[in-house]
């Protein structure tokens, strides 16, 4: 009876069931994703996924603050570390749409102090990451010591003015903040206001963004969640950043709701012209007409063929990620309070793809190992990075020389998935010219490989004796360099140094290749067959004796 009331009343409501059980179904796909993508890794993790004003589907978890035992909620205020950026760079193209700047102009008409360098540094180059000047988060002077004072932006520009430029601008892309201290350095000598006050005055408040801050840590912020770091195995509060150091980089605080404001704001215009929000939209392209993936504080991707505008933010005891699908003005934000890494955009996107009604799927498809050496080679991509294809022990694995090894999956003819990502390789010249192009497809922009040699000696894993492979058990000292741990669990031989640990697979006899990391190490005999030693070879090669 109850099988047959309900059917009666899926006839009844035939209009409305199919939305109903589709938003049903996704909830539980989202749920699984969360499940399956999301370590549980971090005290507390927010995540928002939203169409317009429609939420499609909201999950808390873990502490906002593990001392005092509070739940996570959706209103809580996190760090958006480098998320900040794209509020940066609206706040700029707000000044272009007055007039009170282009983007062309050299930076020293408003920076006059900062060094020419013989090169002209536009806006727009320091908007893209295109500028070369150097990254003062990486520079030896950016020390545990420094994080902890306040600086003033003038101060913070002296760190990184006279370190000489990377490349010529406008040649390459490199990621730095300091283009985006430089920003929000212009945007003070422009208006007269501080970045902070500036912000505020003229995107939050406007907007209605009442849960955004500049993250002042001695200002009174409700709902402001602690941040965490974890050491050891086990979390701790993060260590002390003051914020006048991430300035206009990573300064920002916010919610996932205010989050869908903002996004829902550009949309219609309420701060900047569409045909702004367009180009910010947009790829930059170099000199060489390469597209470096990046607009106006904005990555720029794809999710199953649909435009997304996205960025991660890292900054102490925080991990946030924040993407939208301007055509579908669909917005998701994924905020965790522990800067331990994660692959957000994966989950991000994974489930847009399912809002969108395409979720990702992908199925291994059996290839022989004929097959599967006729894609070995060295390969060069756009941006001059070269990567090896080698078969390995029936594995097709991928990687740079001396780098993190990841598997090929074949999905299709010509087709593979790196590793569990969704970045598939495309081989699309295979079989029509001598060279062999793929064309690297994922959430970012595409990306062509080229083959330029195909001599790639084939690895096959064989077995050697329990007996020998006991003989190679022991600790070698590099020198220079630290101790290198040869252990035996279960048959088979590992490699530490530290926690870092690598399976051993042998290929010859006293040669074995590593199982996820390019290199390979000979073990040395004496005359009487004795182990004495060994060569590792990554990169370069490094020789370590038996102690």
């Amino acid at each position: 009876m109850k099988l047959s009331f309900m059917a009666l009343l899926c006839l009844g409501f035939s209009i409305l069931s199919p939305s109903i059980s589709i938003a049903q179904q996704n909830v539980i796909l989202f749920d699984s994703i969360v499940k399956s993508e999301l370590p549980n890794n971090a005290p507390g993790t927010v995540i928002c996924l939203t169409k317009g004003n429609q939420i499609l589907y909201k999950n808390t978890s873990g502490k906002a603050n593990i001392e005092l035992d509070i739940d996570m909620g959706l209103d809580h205020v996190f760090r958006l570390g480098s998320i900040s950026k794209q509020f940066t760079a609206c706040a700029i193209l707000k000044l272009l749409e007055q007039g009170k700047l282009s983007l062309q102009d050299d930076i020293r008409k408003y920076i006059p102090e900062f060094p020419t360098k013989n090169k002209i540094i536009s806006i727009e180059a320091l908007l893209t990451h295109t500028a070369g000047i150097k990254n003062y988060t990486g520079l030896s002077s950016f020390t545990e010591e420094l994080k902890r004072k306040d600086l003033t932006p003038t101060a913070l520009i002296n760190l990184f003015k006279d370190e000489p430029l990377e490349y010529e601008p406008g040649t390459n892309y490199k990621y730095s903040n300091s283009g985006y201290v430089l920003l929000g350095s212009i945007i003070e000598k422009i208006t007269g206001q501080s970045y902070a006050t500036y912000i505020e005055e003229n995107i939050f408040k406007p907007l209605g963004m009442v849960h955004s801050y500049f993250d002042d840590p001695v200002k009174i912020i409700k709902g402001r969640v602690s941040g965490y770091s974890q050491r050891n195995g086990s979390y701790q509060n993060t260590n002390f950043l003051s914020m006048t150091l991430p300035y206009a980089a990573g300064s920002l605080a916010s919610t996932p709701r205010d989050i869908q404001i903002w996004y829902k704001a550009l949309s219609n215009g309420l701060l900047l012209k569409p045909e702004t929000i367009k180009k910010a939209f947009t790829s930059f392209k170099l000199t060489n007409g390469r597209l470096t993936g990046y607009g106006y504080g904005w990555e720029i991707g794809n999710v199953q063929g649909t435009l997304s505008v996205k960025h991660v933010g890292v900054i102490n005891g925080f991990y946030t990620y924040v993407a939208y699908l301007p055509e579908e003005q669909i917005a998701i934000s994924i905020f965790r309070n522990s800067d331990s890494p994660v692959d957000l955009d994966l989950l991000g996107s994974k489930m847009l793809a399912i809002s969108l009604g395409k979720p990702y799927t992908a199925h291994e498809v059996i290839l022989t190992t004929k097959q599967l050496a006729t894609y070995q080679g060295v390969y060069k991509l756009d941006n001059d990075t070269k990567y090896i294809i080698r078969l390995e022990d029936g594995y097709l694995m991928y990687y740079t020389l001396g780098g993190t090894k990841t598997r090929l999956i074949p999905i299709a003819k010509d087709q593979f998935t790196l590793g569990n990502s969704l970045i598939i390789l495309d081989f699309i010249g295979k079989g029509r010219s001598k060279e062999a192009n793929f064309i690297m497809k994922s959430t970012g922009i595409s990306v062509n490989g080229y083959r330029e040699n195909n001599e790639i000696t084939l690895y096959n894993s064989i077995k050697l004796p329990l007996k020998l492979l006991q003989e190679y058990v022991g600790s070698y000292q590099f020198n220079p360099g630290p101790v290198f741990k040869v252990t035996l669990e279960h048959n088979k031989l590992y490699g530490q140094v530290g926690p870092d640990k690598k399976e051993l697979v042998p290929f010859a006899k006293h040669k074995f290749f590593a199982r996820d990391l390019d290199a390979s190490l000979i073990f040395q005999i004496d005359s009487k067959n004795k182990i004495i030693g060994l060569n590792k070879i990554q990169n370069s090669e490094m020789k370590a004796h038996k102690l």
